[in-house]
């Protein structure tokens, strides 16, 4: 059973077990299981429709339709026993990637922690694929706005049935006279001195205005010599320091 803050606004669905508890009207109680159609059979009642309700609302409608010549202000309980399956999925850069079932309403950033969050180098875009009215939908999420920036609006629900993918990262190359030359996440606004600066800065030899990249440009790799500080560097760039000799 879940827990109550969550249990009343989850969303019933074909294959959930309720139980229905009618208030000294034991004889109406029941157990039932939502059909593939989204209806469930309550005594006396017949067959309601309860498609896209939440358990309150289901409680709500069971109330009304027993108030409507049945009984005289009736109280009804409706409770979650057994969830069906519903599951996401999420693959790519993330530590533990797979299958998981979602209980309630569980938002991106919550169901990714689940997986055990992003791998470092993870890259700033997520893609959900979704099932919706038929149709499949294709959402893309930017993870630097969403955690950088806190912009919330992008922190959306989970549905049943999503696939996640979390990108690799972008990689730019710092070699030469920098302290730690390696390979680094790329980052949107980059430029020549926040690679660098990233890289630990300048050696004590390093010829800062002789600083080159060397860019893969339609499949041919381009040398930029001289490149100024405010340079803006692309992925899979290589930013090359040389050696000064004076």
């Amino acid at each position: 059973i879940l827990p109550a803050a969550n249990a009343s606004e989850y969303i019933v669905g074909e294959g959930d077990v309720l139980i229905v508890s009618v208030y000294e009207n034991p004889d109406l109680s029941t157990k039932v299981r939502v059909a593939a159609n989204n209806t469930i059979r309550v005594p006396l009642l017949g067959e309601i429709d309860i498609k896209g309700l939440t358990v309150s609302k289901v409680s709500s409608k069971i109330e009304s339709l027993f108030a409507d010549g049945y009984l005289v202000n009736p109280q009804v309980d409706v409770f979650i026993e057994e969830h069906r399956s519903k599951k996401a999925i999420i693959l790519g850069q993330i530590i533990s990637p797979g299958q998981y079932e979602l209980r309630g309403k569980i938002t991106f950033l919550e169901f990714v922690s689940k997986a055990g969050g992003l791998k470092t180098d993870a890259g700033n875009v997520a893609t959900i694929k979704r099932k919706s009215e038929g149709e499949n939908k294709q959402i893309t999420i930017d993870l630097d706005l969403l955690i950088k920036t806190g912009d919330t609006s992008l922190n959306i629900p989970v549905q049943d049935g999503d696939t996640i993918y979390i990108s690799k990262a972008r990689m730019y190359y710092v070699s030469g006279e920098v302290e730690k030359p390696d390979s680094y996440k790329y980052e949107s606004d980059l430029t020549v001195i926040k690679a660098i600066t990233k890289a630990g800065g300048f050696s004590d030899i390093a010829a800062k205005s002789k600083v080159k990249i060397i860019r893969e440009i339609d499949g041919k790799e381009h040398t930029l010599e001289r490149v100024a500080m405010d340079q803006p560097i692309l992925p899979d760039d290589i930013i090359v320091v040389p050696e000064s000799f004076f």
